[in-house]
């Protein structure tokens, strides 16, 4: 057995369905997940973790085992042993960090009644729970450059979500400032440069922002969400950093008794999907 093969089994055996936001299920001999969990947990194919655990499967790309590290709930350092076992690089601190780390994932476990995302310091969108999606339109119908934040807003605009002018402004403001402030942090990432390329000569809004050259957060909006099934929600809307890894928890809440909470309750109770992660792209 490979030394991929080994580090995949036991990492596997030793998280259960709970850890992951799972059902355990019946006829359950151990406490480990399952193959068929981990291949919906990372987006692949049942037979493809199969034939990695049998050492059938080489040369995983970077994609693939960034999505079995969030799966199976590794630490930077597991993750690292994992891409080398594999035979590929480990992530480049120069480059935009993605990877879920098990303090995160437990922060999201607990927090389940509202919605909530992850954000990388680019603003790609990593992973959801069931409340966000039901907010709007279902980020699972999208991937890759679609998922990113920053490009939604200056490309293809934000139907579904509404501002008032200020904080439409602000919040403008800050993305470009928040992004450029992460284009100095990770000099070589290549998929941030390429965004930032993208969207300088694609959206004049976002070229003339950027030769501002302000750098800042972005930490709070408010914004109505104007498409779920029990009607439009206005919304404060929170950004919590995670110390360490760089990641953005975003964070959704309506002010308890008015209105728009008892909506969001509503959609609480209402909602089915499970919590979704991002598949490699």
């Amino acid at each position: 057995m490979s030394d991929l093969s080994s580090v995949l089994r036991s990492w596997r055996d030793r998280i259960g369905p709970a850890d992951v936001g799972m059902p355990p299920g019946t006829g359950r001999r151990a406490r480990g997940l399952r193959r068929e969990e981990v291949a919906a947990l990372a987006g692949v194919s049942v037979d493809y973790i199969v034939r990695l655990e049998q050492g059938r499967a080489t040369n995983p790309s970077p994609q693939l085992l960034g999505a079995l590290a969030r799966a199976l709930r590794l630490t930077d350092a597991e993750r690292d042993h994992l891409y080398r076992v594999a035979g590929a690089a480990p992530p480049d601190p120069g480059v935009v960090p993605r990877q879920i780390t098990p303090g995160v994932q437990r922060v999201l476990d607990r927090l389940g009644d509202v919605p909530l995302a992850v954000f990388s310091a680019s603003w790609d969108l990593l992973l959801w729970n069931p409340l966000w999606a039901a907010l709007g339109s279902d980020p699972s119908t999208s991937s890759g450059a679609e998922r990113n934040l920053v490009r939604r807003m200056f490309m293809t605009g934000h139907a579904g979500v509404e501002f008032d002018d200020a904080h439409e402004e602000a919040f403008a403001s800050d993305l470009v400032a928040d992004l450029r402030a992460a284009f100095g942090r990770y000099p070589r990432d290549r998929d941030l440069a390429r965004l930032v390329a993208t969207l300088r000569a694609g959206s004049p809004d976002f070229e003339r922002r950027w030769g501002e050259a302000r750098v800042a957060e972005h930490r709070a909006s408010r914004k109505t969400m104007t498409r779920t099934q029990v009607g439009p929600i206005a919304l404060d809307c929170d950004v919590l950093s995670v110390p360490g890894s760089d990641l953005r928890i975003v964070v959704y809440t309506a002010a308890p008794g008015s209105e728009d909470g008892q909506r969001l309750e509503l959609l609480r109770v209402t909602g089915t999907q499970a919590l979704a992660p991002a598949t490699p792209s």
